[in-house]
């Protein structure tokens, strides 16, 4: 009887408590503010304060009244939204005192009527996700005053900007900045992020680029290209700004720079110059990427064509500046964008020039491992002289022809002057022997004319879903070089030591002339077959055209070089057709999309000797299917699958390789027996954010393997030539993988930012050493955290450091360990004291350590420092004193292996100096507040 009381006591008061916890509601009514009509089946969220998640939801009734029961107490976020209108968002508790929450006519307001006014009660969402779309709120992020885009960037969750201005976002390196959408000095992105006020930027969109083609139909194709889009402030879009730097330093360094730009409505005219010679001013990180190197090579699709650029065999300068030697860069560049006839037209115009010169020293220590135990150490001394002169135009016209279709013209053309000057000095040893001394001489010059066209036409038809477009495209392409080659190789009895065997002498002078035109077209087709399923139909037609004419001449007399070289001479032709068709099906239903396909090409090769008269004949076929996966959870959770396949037929040089003798002890032959090999491509991406805890995760990662692979089978001999043969390995695979997470946070009131970034990546690979299989795998691991603290006008800080380990081994030499641990460090400040001075440093440290290869450590210690002071009203007048390299550490370090080599490169690089800068930050833009 006891025992049915107490329970009977303990239901009442469970009971009780449930009802007293239920208790808790909140209720009003959604109205639109100005037509006062009643917002029927608004959504109305309660969201946890704490950290955003859902606590409840419903949504308004008949009369645009909603309530809300079930509550408990705690502090909470109301968020109401409804179709084209501004989210309303009002942050409120509930407790004992307070067990109701009547929040009374809620004003909804139109987007379109939003303009600049913002219905937020609360802290305004910094970072929310729109698709595939991260979007920053700009003014969410502080930055110093007179600051640029690239200090923006620096305070955004899951972006990181190097010292060179290069853009990481989510583990992904950026190749695309836009300011509203549209280009901005084309290919350099350090020209927006350097040029662009911070306080003129409304929003940072991030996002993953689709073609033209892809934009157009709504169905992916694959090629995406990581993108910033930087939205300008409505009321920053008339007047002008701009800068002026210049420094003067110790050991002859300095830095200038110009840069204005006068925005006037939809129209954006823009110009820079910059000189300097401390590295800071080189040409922009992606134009190098802009132009190849091979002579001949395949394109994606499977057709051939020939590049211009080292057709001789001979160094080319590629124009970019990556650390090594000392650089003296002059450039300068025109921009222009507008639009009219009511947005129907739009134009985009860029104009660069600029020169880049790049001399020093470098030493590099090989390792070559054989399959016959035997180790050949190399060490090879260089100095270099480079020099690149460059001019580019482009643009771009588009026009809306009428409601349905549209038209995009896009053109642009290169001249490119390179010279090149080389020395090296190399010894190769076979254990203790001395093997082989060489003595290499290069010079040799390109010049090199680029020309780009095309036309995009779109049709919407009046069913929804159907599309027709149009791409075709012309491009030509020539390189002419000539170049000296003085080789002298001094080779060394192997039993005998210190006798000479033999002592060859090479003395060349080097011309090619390497032509190509092609032309391209598209046709594609959309249809929906569903109200959920539609396909895209493709056809294409590639015409290529090239010509090559390489020839060595050795001397008759001193000076005179007129004797032609048959062997390392040729001169032949190349004619291609190819044809291309495909079908991908998409499939979008919810919050889900899918879509899968393939194209299949066949492509026609015809190369003609034209010295002997023969010819090499190819027909192929190549396949290229693909299929992605898009869920979206939510506005802020999105994952995307990516899957592609495509067939990759051997190079020209790896079947008929160009006759090259630029480097006696590495000589490649052909092999025309070989036969394609498969590529698969796997790619993931997942992101999530937490709107009030400001709480982002990434992940991201890629894994690729190869079937048939074609690889290198190395010969060396016992005085140290090798001669490489590329062939099929048809029961192995090649593989390579990453794997990137990063989390970020701001830990609760303190303002302070935090980071974890977790990276893995490895490679398998195979080659013949010696006739014998080698096994190839190398992985590496890394760990990196970051913090960060902010506070206007008083100090900015961060920090970041981890440690990453490196694991490699060859089958053919297990008993070497080149295992080896590294650590990473960055950190720096800025603080801002009375009377307008500011006292700044920053440091970097690099460990690498032993290995079995290089018993050496590596430790690298980089302090900077500067003391300023700003003066006139607005800070926008700099004077500095600033220090690089203070415990003048600074020295050139890589090392690397591939395959059985494995490499330690050292090189002269700017150290320690001293500058005296003044920089003017000028602006006249309308709307800007004063700080």
């Amino acid at each position: 009887m006891k025992f049915t009381i107490t329970l009977l006591s303990i239901i009442l008061l469970f009971s009780l408590r449930l009802s007293a916890q239920n208790t808790y509601s909140v209720k009003g009514d959604i109205v639109d503010t100005a037509e006062n009509a009643r917002l029927v089946n608004a959504s109305i969220s309660i969201l946890n304060a704490k950290d955003s998640t859902l606590v409840s939801f419903t949504r308004a009734v008949t009369n645009g009244a909603f309530t809300l029961g079930n509550l408990h107490k705690g502090k909470f976020i109301l968020l109401v939204s409804y179709p084209t209108y501004a989210d309303y968002v009002e942050q409120f508790s509930l407790d004992s005192a307070k067990s109701s929450y009547d929040f009374g006519k809620l004003n909804m307001l139109l987007k379109a009527k939003l303009l600049r006014d913002v219905i937020i009660k609360g802290t305004r969402s910094a970072m929310k996700i729109k698709g595939d779309t991260t979007e920053y709120n700009a003014g969410a992020f502080k930055v110093q005053p007179n600051a640029k885009v690239e200090d923006l960037l620096k305070q955004l969750p899951g972006i990181e900007v190097d010292k060179d201005g290069k853009i990481t976002a989510q583990g992904q390196t950026v190749s695309k900045v836009l300011v509203d959408g549209e280009e901005f000095f084309g290919d350099d992105p350090t020209l927006v992020t350097k040029n662009i006020r911070a306080d003129m930027v409304d929003k940072v969109q991030l996002y993953d680029k689709k073609s033209d083609q892809a934009t157009f139909t709504g169905i992916d194709d694959g090629q995406k290209t990581k993108t910033i889009n930087i939205k300008l402030k409505e009321d920053k879009k008339n007047g002008y700004f701009g800068k002026i730097d210049a420094g003067d330093a110790t050991d002859g360094y300095y830095e200038g720079q110009l840069l204005f730009n006068r925005f006037k409505a939809k129209q954006k005219f823009s110009a820079y110059l910059t000189v300097g010679n401390n590295g800071k001013t080189g040409l922009g990180w992606e134009d190098s990427q802009k132009y190849g190197s091979d002579a001949l090579q395949f394109g994606d699709n499977g057709e051939m064509y020939i590049t211009g650029g080292n057709g001789d065999g001979l160094d080319s300068f590629s124009g970019q500046y990556n650390g090594q030697g000392t650089p003296l860069a002059r450039n300068g560049g025109l921009h222009y964008d507008s639009k009219w006839n009511s947005d129907k037209e739009s134009i985009n115009a860029n104009y660069k020039i600029g020169s880049l010169e790049v001399n020093g020293t470098s030493n590099t220590l090989t390792q070559n491992n054989t399959s016959d135990d035997g180790t050949y150490n190399g060490t090879s001394n260089q100095n270099f002289d480079n020099f690149m002169f460059r001019q580019k135009l482009d643009f771009t016209y588009q026009v809306k022809l009428d409601t349905t279709s549209n038209l995009k013209i896009m053109a642009d053309g290169t001249l490119k002057n390179t010279h090149t000057r080389s020395n090296y000095l190399s010894t190769s040893l076979h254990r203790v022997d001395t093997l082989l001394n060489s003595n290499r001489k290069i010079d040799n010059k390109d010049n090199t004319q680029l020309f780009d066209a095309s036309a995009f036409y779109t049709k919407k038809f009046k069913k929804k879903g159907r599309t027709f477009s149009f791409l075709g495209g012309i491009s030509q392409n020539e390189t002419t070089s000539n170049g000296y080659l003085n080789s002298k190789t001094a080779y060394y009895d192997p039993v005998i030591i210190g006798k000479l065997d033999s002592l060859p002498i090479i003395d060349q002078y080097k011309t090619a002339d390497v032509k190509s035109t092609s032309f391209k077209t598209n046709l594609t087709y959309t249809e929906p077959l569903t109200k959920d399923l539609s396909v895209i139909f493709n056809y294409g037609l590639g015409v290529n055209n090239g010509t090559s004419n390489l020839a060595s001449y050795n001397q008759s007399s001193a000076g005179d070089y007129n004797l032609k070289v048959g062997n390392l001479s040729d001169d032949y032709k190349l004619d291609e057709l190819s044809n291309q068709a495909g079908a991908v099906f998409n499939f979008k239903k919810n919050k889900a999309i899918f879509n899968f396909g393939t194209k299949v090409s066949n492509v026609n090769f015809n190369q003609t000797d034209l010295v002997t008269g023969n010819m090499l004949k190819r027909d192929f076929i190549d396949w290229m299917p693909q299929a992605n996966f898009q869920y979206r959870f939510s506005q802020q959770q999105n994952l995307y699958v990516n899957y592609s396949g495509r067939t990759v037929q051997p190079s020209i040089s790896q079947i008929q390789p160009v006759a090259v003798n630029t480097d006696p002890q590495n000589i490649t032959i052909g092999n025309p027996n070989l036969t394609p090999s498969f590529s698969n491509n796997f790619y993931f991406y997942y992101s999530s954010y937490k709107i009030l805890s400001g709480q982002s995760i990434w992940l991201n990662g890629n894994y690729s393997f190869t079937t048939n692979p074609i690889v290198s089978n190395l010969v060396t001999s016992t005085n140290g030539n090798t001669v490489n043969q590329y062939v099929n390995i048809g029961n192995k695979t090649l593989s390579n993988y990453n794997l990137n997470a990063y989390l970020d946070r701001k830990l609760g009131k303190t303002d302070i930012n935090v980071g974890l970034n977790v990276g893995l990546n490895g490679n398998s690979s195979y080659n013949y050493s010696n006739d014998a299989l080698d096994y190839i795998k190398s992985n590496t691991y890394s760990l990196k955290f970051q913090a960060s603290k902010y506070k206007e006008k008083k100090y900015d800080l961060y920090l970041n450091f981890g440690p990453n380990y490196t694991i490699s081994g060859s089958s053919l030499q297990p008993q070497i360990n080149n295992n080896g641990r590294g650590f990473n460090a960055a950190t720096g400040f800025t603080f801002y004291l009375p009377g307008k001075f500011q006292v700044a440093s920053d440091g970097d440290y690099q460990n690498r350590g032993k290995t079995e290869t290089f018993n050496t450590v590596y430790n690298r210690t980089l302090i900077n420092a500067s003391i300023a002071k700003t003066f006139l009203k607005d800070d926008n007048l700099k004077l500095s004193v600033s220090g690089n390299d203070l415990l003048n550490q600074n020295s050139g370090f890589d090392r690397s292996s591939s395959g059985n080599l494995i490499t330690q490169n050292t090189y002269t690089t700017i150290k320690r100096y001293f500058m005296l800068s003044i920089v003017w930050d000028f602006n006249k833009m309308g709307g800007i507040t004063k700080k």
